[in-house]
C-alpha cells in the first residue's frame, strides 16, 4: 500500500451540509529500539490508511514524530500539527492511540482546548472516536493521564533499578574509556578491562604522576605518537583527557550520580591503585597554580591566526648531558575558539627574531616609545651623575642612539612589562599563524 496516499473527501457530507473533517494522519515512535520505532511508525500509517480507506475519512496530510511526548513543547512536528488546526489547515487528527497524541497533560491540554474552540472536530484512534462531547473528552483525558501515570512510573522503575544496581558496585550506564560493559544479559551492570586501550589508561597516569607530564603532552603523544582512539574511533580531546585523570572510577570508586555525594565501591577490577591516583591529582593542582601564577611576555598581545583565540604558552624543561637543565618556552593556540585547531608551537627565540623583523619594517616615528625612550635616557644619565659620578659631558644623548635598535633591544633583554609596553604601542593586530608572525594593521 502506498504510504503517501491521500484519499478523496467524504462528498456525501458535504451535499448534506454537515463540515467535513481533514484529517492529519499523526505517526510517532514507540519507545522501543530505533530500528522497531521505525517499523512502528510505518505499522501505524499502513494500519490507519487502511481505516481511512473503510470509512472514506479524507487524510489531507501525513505526519512522522520522532521526538518522544513525555516533555511538553518538544515535538516540532506536533507544535506544528497544532498551529496547522488553528491556522485552519486540519480539523481532524487520526493517529493509532491517544497516547500517540500526548503522554503528558501540557500537550493533551492543548489538543482538548481546540476541541473546545471548535477548531478540532474529531479526534479518531483505531478503536475510538472522540469529538465534542463531556463523555468522549473525559475518556481522551484519562486515557491521556493513564499514559503519563505510566510514563512516570516508569521513571520511578528506572531510578530504583539503578540504585540497587550501583549499591550492588555494578556501573549503570556506558563504561568509561579503558572498560568494556559485558554483553551477557546475565551479566549487565559487569565491566571489563578493555585489553587495548586499558593499558595506555594505565600509562596514562603514570607519565603523570612519574614524569610529571602535563594534558597537553598528554594529548599530543595520545593522538601523535600512538594514534590513540576511543570505542567511538575518535580521538581524545584534551578536557576527555582531564576528565579520565580526575576519574575515581579507575581506582575502584565511583559517585552516581556525578555531583550526587554517593560513593561506592565497584565491583569492577581497577586499572590503577588510589595511591598513584591521589600522586596525579596532585600533580595536576601543581601544574594548575604554575599557570595562574606564571605569566608569559606575549600571551596577551598574540592572536592565533587560524581560529581567532589568543596565544598561550608553556615552559619545557630538557636534561642536559652535563647535569644542567635548559628550559624553553613554547607558543600556542589557546584553543578558547576552536578545540581542534590544528596550530603547532613556536619556541620563544623564534618568535623574538621574526618580532625584530617587523620592528625593521615599522615607522619608529609612529610607534609612539620615543617619549619612552628618551625618559629611559633621562633616567640612565641621571644614575650616572649621581652613582657612577660621570661628568655632564659624558651624558648619553637620546638622538646618539638609535631608536630601532633600542627596541630590539628590549625584545631580547627587556623584562616581561618592558616587552608587552613595546608591542603595546604597534599600531595594528600581530597575527601568529604556522609559525610567523604578521603584523595586521
Amino acid at each position: 500500500m502506498d504510504l503517501t496516499r491521500t484519499l478523496t473527501p467524504n462528498k456525501a457530507k458535504e451535499e448534506q451540509g454537515i463540515t467535513a473533517i481533514k484529517y492529519a494522519l499523526y505517526a510517532r515512535k514507540s519507545t522501543e529500539s530505533e530500528e522497531r520505532q521505525v517499523l512502528s511508525i510505518d505499522s501505524q500509517i499502513k494500519e490507519m490508511l487502511q481505516l481511512a480507506e473503510k470509512d472514506n475519512l479524507n487524510i489531507v496530510e501525513i505526519k512522522r514524530e520522532s521526538h518522544s511526548a513525555k516533555n511538553v513543547g518538544q515535538r516540532p512536528i506536533f507544535n506544528e500539527l497544532i498551529g496547522d488546526i488553528r491556522a485552519g489547515k486540519f480539523n481532524g487528527i487520526l493517529c493509532w492511540a491517544p497516547d500517540r497524541i500526548a503522554r503528558n497533560a501540557g500537550d493533551l491540554g492543548a489538543v482538548v482546548d481546540l476541541i473546545d474552540q471548535k477548531l478540532l472536530l474529531e479526534v479518531r484512534t483505531y478503536g475510538q472516536k472522540f469529538s465534542n462531547s463531556p463523555s468522549e473528552k473525559l475518556l481522551l483525558m484519562i486515557l491521556g493521564s493513564q499514559a503519563k501515570l505510566e510514563n512516570d512510573q516508569k521513571g520511578i522503575n528506572v531510578k530504583r533499578g539503578l540504585r540497587a544496581r550501583v549499591e550492588m558496585g555494578l556501573w549503570p550506564t556506558t563504561a568509561p574509556t579503558g572498560y568494556l560493559n559485558e554483553k551477557r544479559t546475565d551479566r549487565k551492570g559487569y565491566v571489563m578491562i578493555d585489553p587495548e586501550r586499558g593499558q595506555i589508561i594505565k600509562k596514562m597516569f603514570e607519565k603523570v604522576a612519574n614524569e610529571k607530564w602535563s594534558g597537553r603532552k598528554l594529548y599530543h603523544w595520545l593522538r601523535f605518537e600512538i594514534n590513540f582512539k576511543t570505542k567511538g574511533n575518535k580521538n581524545l580531546s584534551l578536557s576527555n583527557i582531564y576528565l579520565i585523570l580526575q576519574n575515581h572510577f579507575y581506582y575502584g570508586m565511583f559517585e552516581y550520580p556525578r555531583g550526587g555525594g554517593s560513593w561506592y565501591a565497584g565491583k569492577h577490577e581497577p586499572i590503577i591503585g588510589k595511591e598513584l591516583f591521589e600522586r596525579v591529582q596532585d600533580q595536576i593542582k601543581r601544574d594548575q597554580l604554575q599557570r595562574e601564577n606564571r605569566e608569559f611576555a606575549f600571551t596577551k598581545l598574540l592572536t592565533c591566526g587560524l581560529c581567532g583565540s589568543g596565544i598561550s604558552a608553556c615552559e619545557k624543561f630538557k636534561k642536559l648531558k652535563d647535569g644542567t637543565t635548559n628550559k624553553y618556552i613554547y607558543y600556542g593556540c589557546a584553543r578558547s575558539k576552536d578545540k581542534n585547531c590544528d596550530f603547532g608551537y613556536t619556541r620563544e627565540e623564534e618568535l623574538i627574531k621574526q618580532l625584530m623583523s617587523i620592528i625593521d619594517e615599522v615607522d619608529m616615528n609612529e610607534v609612539g616609545i620615543r617619549h619612552r625612550f628618551e625618559k629611559e635616557i633621562e633616567r640612565f644619565n641621571r644614575f650616572q651623575q649621581s652613582i657612577l659620578r660621570i661628568k655632564d659631558e659624558k651624558k648619553v644623548k637620546a638622538k646618539e642612539i638609535d631608536l630601532r635598535e633600542y627596541a630590539k633591544y628590549i625584545l631580547q633583554e627587556g623584562g616581561m612589562l618592558e616587552k608587552r609596553e613595546l608591542l603595546g604601542c604597534l599600531k595594528g593586530k600581530i597575527v601568529l599563524q604556522n609559525k610567523t608572525v604578521r603584523l595586521l594593521k
